[in-house]
């Protein structure tokens, strides 16, 4: 191949006639290319840049930029979901665990109260099952075990 005048290249092959191409006409290259290269592309860097581009891409099989984007973007969503999935399972498993022992410590405080003899009014149970914090809950149960009345825990 040689470039001649202004846009014009002129291709030698071994046993086949020289070819003259002019900007307007496209270059094969079969089994190395699988597009054919605007003659332009060898004149002009931003045509030579879009035809390698595309090349490549379509080497790694992607059609165009386009393809990039979207695999990557299918990529992404897949991998923030499989993350999204375990971050959820473990703030719920977290968010369980954290409720069955307010829980156990609110049927151990009912039931303490209750060896003790001790009578709890509606307001006090129901103050007693809205407490979500683990530290007060375990101070009340340590208090219900020596208190003569609910005036001594609370």
């Amino acid at each position: 191949m040689r470039l001649t005048g202004p846009q014009r290249v002129e291709v030698h092959a071994k046993g086949v006639r020289m070819r003259r191409y002019s900007g307007d006409d496209t270059l094969a290259a079969p089994g190395i290319l699988r597009n054919p290269v605007p003659v332009r592309a060898l004149f002009d860097r931003r045509a030579a840049h879009r035809a390698t581009l595309r090349n490549l891409l379509q080497r790694e099989g992607y059609e165009d930029l386009a393809s990039v984007l979207r695999a990557g973007a299918r990529k992404g969503k897949a991998e923030g979901k499989i993350e999204g999935r375990a971050e959820g399972l473990s703030e719920g498993k977290a968010e369980g665990l954290f409720e069955g022992k307010a829980e156990g410590l609110i049927e151990a405080i009912f039931d303490t109260l209750a060896v003790r003899d001790i009578e709890i009014d509606a307001e006090t149970r129901a103050r007693i099952r809205n407490c979500r914090d683990a530290n007060r809950l375990k101070a009340w149960l340590r208090k219900a075990v020596m208190a003569e009345s609910l005036s001594d825990i609370f």
